[in-house]
């Protein structure tokens, strides 16, 4: 089950297509959803995280927790929205496909990529590309 909570205001999300869209990631990386929880906070809410749980006192657009179990994917996904929107336009692309590319970037570290080195940060973009095809194809 894949579940939103909000720390901050956001825009509105279209959560049956997210849904729908992780659903299918999930399924194309031959693992199964268990409990995923994203939680969409502002900044000052995710370094805080970064600084009690992980000793890392920066900024980040997202924080993930994984909880997976064998091929069962759990865990939680914190978001800062503040971060989404300043990489969007960083990267002039619109918000919501930054918020997609996040979103789906902890997905996969569920899954177990990593993104600590050259070739594994390689890896991960080419897959968060790939799967931000599937919500293009699919919507």
């Amino acid at each position: 089950m894949i579940s939103f909570f909000y720390e901050t205001d956001i825009e509105p999300l279209d959560k049956e297509n997210l849904v729908s869209w992780i659903g299918k990631v999930i399924l194309s990386e031959e693992k199964s959803e268990g409990e995923i929880n994203y939680i969409f906070c502002d900044d000052e809410y995710l370094l805080k995280i970064n600084q009690d749980f992980l000793d890392h006192d920066t900024y980040t657009d997202i924080i993930s927790f994984d909880n997976t179990m064998g091929d069962e994917l759990h865990g939680d996904i914190f978001i800062s929205y503040e971060r989404v929107v300043d990489n969007a336009k960083k990267y002039s692309v619109s918000i919501e496909s930054e918020l997609r590319r996040v979103m789906v970037h902890g997905v996969l570290h569920f899954c177990g990529y990593k993104d600590k080195g050259d070739d594994d940060a390689r890896l991960m973009r080419q897959k968060e590309d790939e799967k931000l095809l599937m919500f293009h194809v699919e919507h």
